[in-house]
């Protein structure tokens, strides 16, 4: 996977950006603060598919996209014909070296609003430049992951198979969607070139057009058998699905003593959940008990958690638009802020923007995410300043209800979510194989109670501000407005 990134951002994408940071970036070289030390926090406010939780995803593909970042002499030919900015900071963009330290939540893990995904640390103009592009790449991917997360859970203990290809949001979008669903939970992808660039397991059957290529549904099974007998899935809706079922048993039969044994069948029409009882009844008294029913179309969590309600015969779930356009939900509300600045003096200045949202007003500092066990799983996050030092057993408040608080247990354990990853621009941080984060990513899960997984009002996890810096933020927030 590394040299996959590495050969899509061997080329500059120094513009891959909005007008406005580099504006922003023009200015502080002009004012002199191009190389003060800064902090950005990137995070999301609002809790996806009206759920309770986040799977991070996208974290090596934007390392790799910090690592690499530079800008060509072509993109500062371009700039120059712009006429916004004066020759002196092109040749300082030209000859930029990024040396920014980066601390973030490693990929997999279950994350919460307000807690920071990415913490960017360095020269101010540097930090400022990454923000539309880290927004691009965690937003969507982080997206694309809990609802992959979310489809699993709803077809658990089953397969799906990422399908969304033809219906993805262009290339770069499908080539990202499919890393997501496999980081979310998938199993496998239809995407060919998604699971030769990330090694993701593929699987497919055939499309409506063979059988209609053919005179007949059985010739063009029996085609396909003969073919390909290591994947002897039909697809059996093409006409009638229950006579493409039967089709599919007498091909299947034929077959079988060739040693060519028949894996299963898929619809992709009509009533899932009656189609699938009956073509298993006829799959089973045509002697294929362990043929399983592969379903797609329009498929998604709800859909697959009524369709099991109802007690459908479906083993294998092909997930498709729903899963890679994200089509409940197509944006996740990440956003990136500043968060504390050098003063003349180099000392921290720290930041917050107020709004009579609560909801929007940020938070102040250096900030890190503490998350709490005890012996049965999860119970808190906390986000903390890593500069105010923490009593022994802080007092948490709830991000968006003070009046909801949790104070810190003596015998509970626990772990901080950001990690270091980058170190004056380079790699302190060895990436997981997709494999690795996507098992990290269902371990995660389980640490929390199964509460926070119900599509229908699920529970909340309590996470919220270490008392010392809820303080802090509400003291600046009355020193600015009065």
């Amino acid at each position: 996977m590394t040299n996959y990134l590495q050969r899509i951002y061997r080329d500059s994408l120094g513009l891959l950006t909005d007008l406005y940071e580099l504006t922003m970036a023009y200015g502080y070289w002009k004012q002199g603060l191009a190389e003060r030390q800064a902090v950005f926090q990137l995070f999301f406010r609002k809790r996806p598919f009206g759920g309770s939780y986040a799977v991070c995803a996208g974290m090596e593909v934007a390392l790799e996209f910090i690592r690499a970042f530079h800008f060509s002499k072509e993109d500062l030919a371009y700039l120059e014909s712009l006429h916004l900015f004066e020759k002196g900071f092109l040749d300082y963009l030209g000859a930029l070296k990024i040396e920014l330290d980066i601390d973030a939540v490693p990929e997999g893990t279950t994350i919460f609003p307000y807690e920071p995904l990415i913490r960017v640390k360095g020269p101010l103009l540097q930090a400022q430049i990454m923000e539309s592009a880290l927004l691009n790449i965690i937003n969507f991917q982080t997206l694309v992951a809990t609802k992959a997360s979310r489809v699993c859970w709803a077809a658990r203990p089953d397969q799906v198979v990422e399908f969304g290809l033809r219906r993805a949001q262009g290339i770069d979008g499908a080539i990202a969607a499919s890393r997501a669903a496999y980081v979310g939970g998938c199993h496998s992808t239809s995407h060919v070139l998604a699971g030769k660039l990330f090694n993701i397991p593929v699987m497919g059957t055939h499309a409506h057009s063979w059988v209609m290529a053919y005179k007949r549904e059985e010739e063009a099974f029996r085609a396909f058998a003969e073919v390909f007998p290591q994947n002897c899935i039909f697809l059996i809706d093409t006409y009638d699905t229950l006579e493409g079922a039967r089709h599919a048993v007498e091909v299947g039969k034929e077959f079988r003593a060739q040693g060519v044994e028949l894996q299963g069948v898929r619809l992709d029409s009509g009533d899932l959940a009656t189609l699938s009882s009956e073509v298993r009844q006829i799959l089973d008294e045509g002697g294929f008990p362990k043929a399983q029913i592969m379903a797609s179309n329009e498929l998604d969590e709800s859909i697959i958690s009524d369709l099991k309600h109802q007690g459908s015969r479906i083993t294998i779930w092909g997930v498709g638009t729903n899963l890679v356009t994200a089509r409940d939900q197509p944006a996740l509300d990440g956003v990136y802020k500043l968060s504390a600045i050098e003063d003349e003096t180099g000392e921290w200045r720290y930041c917050l923007k107020v709004s009579d949202q609560v909801i929007k007003t940020t938070h102040p500092g250096i900030s890190q995410v503490r998350r709490y066990f005890d012996g049965r799983g999860a119970v808190a996050d906390m986000l903390y300043d890593e500069r105010i030092p923490l009593t022994a057993r802080p007092h948490i408040i709830n991000h968006t209800d003070a009046s909801a608080t949790r104070d810190v247990k003596e015998n509970w354990t626990f772990r901080d979510l950001l990690v270091p990853m980058l170190r004056k621009g380079q790699s302190v941080y060895v990436s997981p194989s997709l494999k690795e984060i996507r098992e990290k990513t269902y371990r995660e899960l389980e640490q929390f109670d199964p509460a926070i997984r119900r599509f229908l009002n699920p529970s909340p996890f309590f996470a919220g501000t270490e008392q010392q810096l809820y303080n802090l933020k509400l003291k600046m927030i009355h020193e600015i407005k009065d």
